[in-house]
């Protein structure tokens, strides 16, 4: 049944999941603090549409394939934990570089933008442990839970905006001490959602 309860519950599953999309948001808008507005759209937009799409896939093994998913389930840390350990790594490697090339205090090299590659595994590290959610909808039918994840994806973009505005602001006077803060910050959510999955479910 779809009533406020629900949509409050949706709301605020969303704000709980996009935690994470917000830490790694805040991370890239350090890493590239001349993120443009078009930009910004696209990277909130993939973990907007990797939050909305994993509760559904979630949703469809425990309706569907509920001994399947409880094989998936146990692999969804290390997964998350093993995506972001190489891209947080990677991107204090490059801050490191960009201090030991002796870039000026105006900063006049920009920094590297992230690939479309790196963004992708961004938004599967930060979204996969939302698979679980599947178990809190599996109740719902179809359109119900397509109501939810459309929820959490649209609350999922809002919050990352920020998280790229905030990230930004901060990058553009750290220079290259961004790229490695939005390495530690990256390595730490990985592991955050590592322990909080292992230790804590």
């Amino acid at each position: 049944m779809i009533d406020f309860i629900f949509i409050l519950n949706s709301i605020m599953l969303g704000v709980g999941l996009a935690m994470d999309a917000f830490s790694v948001s805040l991370a890239d808008g350090l890493h590239e603090p001349k993120m443009s507005k078009r930009r910004m759209t696209v990277v909130a937009g993939v973990y907007a549409v990797f939050q909305l799409s994993m509760p559904l896939i979630g949703w469809l093994f425990v309706s569907k394939l509920r001994s399947a998913f409880s094989v998936v389930q146990k692999f969804i840390p290390y997964v998350a934990l093993g995506l972001l350990l190489f891209i947080g790594i990677k991107m204090i490697i490059e801050g490191f570089k960009e201090k030991n090339r002796g870039d000026d205090e105006d900063g006049e090299k920009p920094a590297a933008k992230m690939t479309a590659g790196i963004l992708l595994l961004q938004g599967i590290a930060t979204s996969i442990d939302a698979l679980s959610v599947g178990l809190t909808i599996s109740d719902k039918k179809l359109p119900e839970a397509a109501l939810s994840a459309g929820i959490i994806g649209v609350v999922t973009f809002a919050i990352c905006i920020a998280g790229i505005v905030i990230g930004k602001k901060t990058g553009e006077k750290l220079k290259w001490k961004a790229s490695v803060l939005g390495g530690a910050v990256l390595i730490g959510v990985g592991i955050e959602i590592f322990v909080k999955n292992v230790f804590f479910m």
